[in-house]
């Protein structure tokens, strides 16, 4: 087992394949307005998080996450794994005193920024490379370290006066990168890659005595891999190739979301993180900068973030250096570059015949509230030999290749129909609503429900 770099073509593919596990890696790291003070700010660090297994065991985190993937190798292929990982590091503002002697302080008020105590994260790597060949049976294990430390950086005033210092801790964290790969069954040379992350940690010597707040610098959090092979391909987790979808439904991921990264038909790079993308993602070309806020929207937030005051700004540019980023990509932002962010059309297309334009008429060619035909409460279609309507009780079976992959989570679960639909294509849709969900009654009473079309379902009972 070596660690050399990857080939040519795989570190072009993992550099791209970065700036998106970026967007993953700092989603939700720092919140408008970006001060430490902000209420948003001061409980963070809410995904993709590994805790010391002593310190999670009771509690609702966890310590490792655990991906499976197919893939097909060719002869005498490698693979690459890269662990990346934000380590948090406890800045603490010293104040310097006439005495000589340095003091914790709440702030550390300054010319251009306001300091203030602030937990940073920085970026951290675990790379491997490895013939798959040497991946069968018990695989390849990669322990890895962080030591703790300390470090201080002095604080000069606008004229070069020493005023204080920040003092940056570190804990120690260790962990282990598994990956194993084995055969499936069947006339396919495909693998089942398993590749799976712990804290291994032994921190605390007594968990019922330690809260979040000292776990989180002993954690792996946002933790994420970039897989990639020199020779063969994935197979997509999310929409695989009729032959494997068998084998695709077998794989166990566990706090984290494996899709293929690159640009779209390359198969060669998988990202898995633990939050849900789709296959090969991308960053927005119109994109400036990154705004580190969860589920950002560039113009509102460049906008909104021009408009601090500048005791406002001094602050957010004293919480951290992203954050102060942040500020100054606002600040300098150029009229056409802001235009640019005011929405974007990808799905143009050319006519290339002529297609005139019907005379509008005055009412709608089509009134479904005024059809008496059809009756949503009423109407009914027969699944599987059987009748379903409003009040049936179905399994719902979400189709991958079309839904919501939130939806997939429902595979399984039990639901009411509330209501048959037909569009005016001739589909069918059914109205749902999950049962043991506490808030039905009231999505019943907002008529707010689950859409799913008959394929989807599976009947429970006859009627």
């Amino acid at each position: 087992m070596t660690t050399p770099a990857p080939t040519d073509t795989l570190t072009e593919r993992f550099a791209a394949a970065r700036q998106v596990a970026d967007a993953v890696l700092f989603e939700g790291y720092v919140l408008y307005p970006y001060r430490a003070s902000a209420a948003k700010n001061r409980l963070r660090w809410q995904f993709g998080v590994l805790v010391p297994p002593r310190w999670g065991a009771d509690r609702a985190e966890h310590s490792h996450q655990r991906t499976e993937c197919l893939m097909e190798p060719r002869s005498g292929a490698r693979l690459t794994a890269e662990l990346r990982f934000l380590r948090t590091q406890r800045r603490t503002v010293q104040r310097l005193g006439p005495d000589g002697e340095f003091t914790n302080a709440a702030e550390l008020e300054l010319p251009d920024r306001v300091l203030v105590p602030w937990d940073e994260g920085t970026e951290e790597r675990c790379p491997v490379e490895v013939p798959v060949a040497e991946l069968a049976g018990d695989g390849v294990t990669v322990p890895f370290t962080r030591p703790a430390g300390e470090e201080t950086e002095p604080v000069h005033d606008a004229d070069g006066r020493p005023v204080g210092r920040l003092v940056r801790r570190r804990e120690e964290i260790n962990g282990v990168l598994r990956l194993t790969a084995r055969e499936i069954d069947g006339p396919y040379a495909v693998l089942k890659l398993t590749a799976t992350v712990e804290n291994t940690s032994t921190w605390p010597p007594d968990p019922a005595a330690a809260d979040r707040d000292a776990a989180l610098p002993r954690s792996l959090i946002a933790a994420h891999l970039l897989l990639g092979l020199n020779a063969g391909r994935f197979l997509s987790p999310t929409d695989p190739p009729e032959w494997a979808r068998g084998a695709v439904a077998d794989c166990a991921n566990e706090h984290t979301w494996p899709v293929l990264a690159g640009p779209p038909g390359s198969a060669d790079v998988m990202l898995s993180a633990p939050i849900i993308l789709e296959d090969h993602p991308a960053v927005a070309p119109e994109s400036p900068g990154t705004l580190y806020d969860a589920l950002e929207i560039d113009e509102i937030l460049a906008l909104r973030t021009a408009t601090l005051t500048d005791r406002e700004k001094r602050e957010a540019r004293g919480t951290d250096p992203r954050a102060a980023e942040v500020i100054d990509l606002a600040d300098g932002m150029p009229p056409e570059v802001l235009e640019r962010l005011h929405g974007a059309v990808r799905a143009l297309r050319e006519v290339t015949g002529p297609d005139p334009a019907p005379a509008r008429p005055d009412t709608p060619w089509w009134d479904p509230g005024g059809d008496r035909d059809v009756d949503p409460l009423t109407d009914r279609i027969t699944l599987d030999g059987r009748s379903v309507g409003a009040g049936s009780r179905v399994a719902l079976r979400p189709g991958r290749r079309r839904t919501d992959a939130q939806d997939l989570f429902l595979h399984g679960r039990t639901a009411v129909v509330e209501a048959v639909l037909h569009d005016v294509d001739g589909g069918v849709h059914l109205a749902v609503t999950v049962e043991g969900d506490p808030g039905a009654d009231i999505r019943r009473e907002q008529g707010r429900f689950l859409y799913f079309q008959p394929d989807e379902l599976a009947p429970l009972e006859d009627e």
